[in-house]
Order: structure tokens, then C-alpha cells, then sequence
């Protein structure tokens, strides 16, 4: 039997509707900013406290727009699938006031329609938000 993790990840676009990616350290794929919610937390909760704290964005928790919940499978741990609860962070950002910090040791800029060009995306993006994106 598989492990569940619950997550939440927050989708963020620059001006130029490019959608920003983070790598977390000692992994190789390419996901949303999120994690795990802490306890009593609520999934905009914790999207809101993962996107300061894993790249300096700051948005509250109600100002998150849903995009959707989906179940896949985890991008950086065997065994286990997740549910992920996806936001889009409101409005554009600037690349240049966005810096990696907590566990996160890289970040890209990707524009959603050349998905197909990178080989080391998360499945959740894969899967379920960048086919949402096009649709």
C-alpha cells in the first residue's frame, strides 16, 4: 500500500505569464513552491506560509484562488502518492524580487507552453496543471 501525502502548491506567473518552478535540494524535479500543512492549518494556509517561506512571495491565505485538488503520485518520494490542493497566487510577479531560501536550491521561470522542452517536471505539474493551463 502506497503512502498519502497531503500538500499544497501555489501556481505564481511573472508579467510575461511564465510560471515559476523551484527545485528542492537533493531532488530533480521541477515543481510548484508548497508542502506539507502544519497542524490545524488549512490548505491556503499552508500555501500562503510555504510560498514566504521557500521564496519570499508574500500572499495571504485569502487571497489564493483555487485551482484544484488532485491525487497523483509524489514527485520525490517512492512510494507514496499525494494530494495536492493548487492555488494560483493573484496578480504577476518579478523574477528579480524572488529568491530561493528554506530547501529550495534552485529556481526557473517556464513558460507553460514549452512544458514539453523539459524532462525533469513533477508529475502533478505534468499531469494535472499544466494540461488545465492549455485547456
Amino acid at each position: 500500500m502506497k503512502n498519502c501525502l497531503r500538500v499544497s502548491a501555489v501556481c505564481v506567473y511573472d508579467r510575461d505569464g511564465r510560471l515559476l518552478t523551484v527545485r528542492k535540494s537533493g531532488t530533480a524535479k521541477f515543481m510548484h513552491p508548497g508542502g506539507k500543512p502544519e497542524p490545524g492549518e488549512s490548505a491556503a494556509e499552508a500555501g500562503s506560509r510555504e510560498l514566504a517561506e521557500e521564496v519570499g512571495i508574500q500572499v495571504a491565505a485569502s487571497d489564493l484562488v483555487l485551482m484544484g485538488v488532485w491525487t497523483g503520485t509524489a514527485a520525490n518520494e517512492s512510494n507514496t502518492d499525494i494530494e495536492a490542493t493548487v492555488f494560483t497566487a493573484p496578480g504577476s510577479w518579478a523574477p528579480a524580487g524572488i529568491e530561493a531560501a528554506a530547501e529550495i536550491a534552485e529556481l526557473r521561470w517556464m513558460d507553460p507552453a514549452r512544458a514539453a522542452d523539459f524532462d525533469d517536471l513533477a508529475p502533478l505539474l505534468t499531469d494535472y496543471v499544466l494540461p488545465r493551463l492549455s485547456a
